[in-house]
């Protein structure tokens, strides 16, 4: 059995780094990598070679990506697929209106990464920005939202996200 880890490249928000334990199967000589953007369905194979990290690139900022390896050994026999495991891309932020009746409060919403923490800020002029909500230290990969009861009090109001 084969555990995966996974955790975003500091370098680019859109690449995943990610690795597993090794296969105990004597003579495996590669591994395989299969994603997609639904479980149980990997539209994406990479072939690695013979070691326990890998970094997919170009993943689409919003979206959730299943992972899930397996093992190649010296006579190209395939194993079967490992624990499958996911992660929603950060690097997305929603706005929608309120569930009120006129539309209500507007309604944030963006996936956080482990060990990160964000500030949403609010401005009505572009140039004076104030923290209007932050989060804790993520400890998990999810969506997180907010809602700004305040925003009926400005005639205009733009947000922008900072990540810690």
């Amino acid at each position: 059995m084969m555990a995966l880890l996974a955790g975003l490249d500091r370098a680019a928000a859109r690449n995943l780094t990610f690795s597993w334990t090794a296969s105990a199967s004597p003579g495996v000589t590669n591994y395989n990598v299969y994603y997609g953007t639904t479980s149980g369905i990997y539209t994406n194979k990479t072939s690695i070679g013979n070691v326990t990290t890998a970094t997919i690139s170009n993943l689409c900022a919003g979206l959730t990506y299943y992972f899930t390896v397996t093992a190649v050994d010296i006579n190209a026999n395939e194993s079967g697929f490992s624990n499958v495991s996911s992660f929603i891309v950060p690097g997305i932020l929603t706005m929608s209106n309120g569930a009120n009746a006129g539309g209500g409060a507007p309604l944030i919403q963006f996936p956080v990464e482990p060990d990160h923490w964000y500030e949403v800020q609010a401005t009505s002029d572009l140039q004076s920005w104030s923290t209007i909500w932050q989060t804790s230290v993520a400890t998990t990969n999810a969506w997180v939202q907010f809602t700004d009861t305040n925003a009926s009090a400005f005639t205009s109001r733009f947000y922008r996200l900072i990540l810690h």
